[in-house]
């Protein structure tokens, strides 16, 4: 098997503690043909320096390593930025305050390129704290350090109870399951060509990861390994822990993809669907067609496997 250019994206904020610890997980990876490509979105700390720092030992390592400071634009832009650079036939994205285990991206690797069909593949993540130790979470998700007293003893432990996700079914990473919640763990790993049709981030969804989610199961199927590839941080300044602001931005997100789906030009096997002023689609789940029996026909909707009658006549 040859190994293609995999392109390792990292939209790197104000993480001059975390950054070189990620960047040094790709480094040491096992996969040979890396491309690193860095943006330091405006950091207020030390990061482009310490990004910097990084330079001579990653052009030793990497066949290219790219690293550029910019005034802040936010997550998205920068995203857009980093993909528009990417070369690799495989993009990898990882948050400057996480890491990577050492075999992440041949594990990974080596499940998308047999399989055409499959457009990310992610593997299971840990949970780290503030100084790179392996913790655990109670039910509160707060650090817990023994094991047998915890809640959860991974990321991706927690995301499927939590969203009753059976991982290793072939539930996992479809539009139906998605439009409900982002289950999809971190460090993942994605083809380029489909990234590519997706088109660009935008502050309009400002949860975009959970956006790129939603168009990637629109084109291709995602697979999870249960194999550990990569390690979350939990620390202070998580954006998951602001409530309401997460609220706000999963808000604006899912009525930029309503916007999104009414100018969709879908390909045969897709289709819209309109019930009741909202529009629901074809990718797989929904159904409309008519039924008969001896006393009755009716029109049916069914929707994410929940038959519901539009339109009942009686003979």
């Amino acid at each position: 098997m040859s190994n293609p250019l995999i392109s390792v994206i990292i939209p790197a904020y104000s993480h001059e503690c975390y950054v070189q610890e990620a960047i040094r997980s790709v480094i040491d990876q096992t996969y040979p043909n890396i491309e690193l490509i860095v943006i330091d979105d405006g950091s207020k700390d030390r990061t482009f320096q310490k990004i910097k720092e990084m330079a001579p030992e990653c052009e030793k390592r990497f066949v290219r390593f790219l690293y550029q400071t910019q005034e802040n634009q936010g997550t998205c832009i920068t995203l857009n930025r980093l993909v528009a650079l990417a070369k690799g036939k495989y993009i990898a994205w990882i948050a400057s305050d996480d890491k990577y285990t050492p075999n992440a991206l041949s594990d990974m690797f080596q499940i998308v390129e047999e399989d055409a069909s499959i457009g990310l593949v992610v593997g299971k993540n840990f949970i780290m704290d503030s100084t790179g130790k392996q913790c655990y979470w109670d039910e509160n998700r707060n650090i817990v350090y023994d094991k047998h007293i915890a809640k959860w003893t991974s990321f991706s432990e927690c995301l499927m109870e939590l969203t009753k996700t059976d991982f290793n079914s072939n539930k996992f990473g479809t539009y139906q399951k998605l439009l409900r919640s982002n289950h999809i763990p971190n460090g993942f790993l994605i083809r380029k060509n489909v990234l590519d049709k997706i088109g660009p981030f935008t502050r309009e969804a400002p949860l975009e990861d959970h956006w790129m989610m939603l168009q990637i199961a629109k084109y291709a199927k995602m697979k999870y390994i249960d194999k550990p590839t990569f390690y979350y941080r939990w620390h202070a300044t998580n954006t998951v822990k602001q409530n309401k602001k997460m609220v706000d931005m999963e808000k604006k997100t899912f009525e930029y993809e309503e916007k999104c789906v009414q100018n969709t030009k879908f390909e045969k096997t897709f289709y819209a669907v309109k019930y009741r002023k909202k529009t629901y689609l074809n990718f797989g789940f929904l159904k409309i067609y008519r039924q008969h029996d001896l006393n009755q026909k009716s029109k049916i909707l069914e929707l994410f496997g929940k038959k519901i009658i539009l339109k009942r006549k009686k003979k």
